[in-house]
């Protein structure tokens, strides 16, 4: 009953921290409302950093993850990617809708240079702008790179790497760091020899980093599947990854 307690007490504040500092964006995609979140120190020039949220779009990892980018001087926007009425409400319904995006990633590379126009509306540096995405959101966070987006580097935290063999692997300028759980069971062997394949012939500038112990959500607090010593690390190693390639 206290734990219930307090854990709801946690939510309230921490809803309330969001919507102190972060403001949502409403922008299209043809007739459809897209509603991104921006932190609260959009307008001023600073490096930028997109926010690919999971599968049930946008959630507390991805705004926390906004709201710690901008104290390390990051102006950060969190991509709407399914749009205004097409928020999944349950598992099933975020894997069709997740599914869709992933099989028409031109769909998906659409909506996330959406929202990295709404970034740089919101002051960011147009030459100093990574992308880092969630489980679905890193998916998201490849396709930026594999679509050539105008960002200089990308973090796939716990995405699903693996993409249809029957795409050409082309040329990659986007440096890439992918943070994989050792113990997901959504990435095979082969979704990992391809990736590094795939890397390899684009020529570009990666790295893989594998944490012990950890399956598919490592990073979510709110997952069973949270390890928080492994979590700690990828955010440490996240960070060290854009002060490199945006400061």
């Amino acid at each position: 009953m206290i734990r219930s307690i307090l854990l709801s007490a946690f939510l309230m504040a921490s809803e309330t921290i969001f919507s102190q500092n972060l403001k949502t964006v409403s922008y299209q995609d043809g007739s459809q409302k897209l509603n991104g979140l921006v932190t609260s120190n959009a307008g001023k020039k600073l490096p930028g950093v997109l926010v690919l949220p999971a599968w049930k779009g946008i959630d507390d990892e991805a705004k926390n993850a906004a709201l710690e980018l901008e104290k390390q001087g990051y102006v950060a926007f969190v991509a709407d990617i399914y749009g205004e009425g097409n928020i999944p409400t349950d598992n099933d319904s975020a894997a069709k809708t997740a599914g869709y995006y992933k099989k028409n990633y031109e769909a998906y590379q659409k909506r996330i240079s959406l929202a990295l126009e709404q970034l740089k509306k919101n002051g960011a540096i147009s030459s100093k702008i990574a992308v880092i995405g969630y489980c679905f959101g890193g998916t998201g966070a490849l396709e930026s790179a594999r679509g050539s987006l105008p960002v200089v580097g990308v973090v796939s935290i716990h995405g699903s790497i693996g993409k249809d063999q029957t795409r050409k692997n082309n040329p990659i300028s986007t440096k890439i760091l992918v943070e994989n759980p050792a113990d997901d069971k959504g990435v095979t062997p082969e979704d990992y020899n391809n990736l590094i394949k795939e890397m390899n012939d684009g020529k570009a500038d990666w790295q893989i980093i594998t944490y012990a112990n950890s399956k598919h959500t490592f990073t979510d607090p709110k997952s069973a599947d949270y390890n928080e010593v492994m979590a700690k690390r990828a955010w440490n190693h996240t960070l060290m990854f854009l002060k490199e390639i945006l400061k």
